[in-house]
């Protein structure tokens, strides 16, 4: 298990321009396949992470992370982590609304998540106290608050 933590810890490290405490790698720990490392030729190549969310008398899951080492975009990976992701979403079928969070300078995952039916909806300003910009957008799935996961899946 603590192999695990290193290695996405390390992923997240070189991936994405802030650190993530020791509560979210307990929460990655807690949410099975819906946190997932991609491989590419047997190397860590990136990471989705999700966390469940009860709230409102709804159960929502939240996609902490999806990530992928610079060498590694544009070949298909983030896709096929989100379509995991919302594979078990559809089978388990419990949860009222899938979101996510996005640096506002991050077009291409921007452009990735508006694929999968998630719609800009909030930019929170100066949400990131140590990077620029600071801005970051709340990104609600539509399509799964609708009922209509084959949509989703792309």
């Amino acid at each position: 298990m603590e192999g695990r933590i290193e290695l996405g810890d390390r992923l997240n490290q070189v991936i994405f321009p802030v650190s993530y405490n020791d509560k979210f790698y307990k929460d990655v720990l807690e949410v099975g396949k819906l946190a997932k490392f991609a491989y590419f030729n047997d190397i860590a190549a990136g990471a989705v992470c999700c966390r469940v969310n009860h709230s409102q008398n709804q159960k929502r899951l939240y996609i902490m992370t999806v990530g992928c080492l610079a060498p590694y975009r544009r070949l298909g990976i983030g896709t096929k982590m989100l379509n995991h992701v919302l594979n078990i979403c559809e089978k388990v079928g419990t949860f009222d609304n899938i979101y996510l969070h996005v640096q506002i300078s991050n077009e291409s995952a921007i452009d990735l998540y508006r694929k999968f039916g998630f719609e800009i909806i909030e930019t929170k300003k100066s949400h990131y106290k140590w990077i620029e910009p600071a801005d970051q957008l709340f990104l609600p799935s539509s399509l799964a608050a609708e009922g209509r996961w084959d949509s989703l899946s792309r």
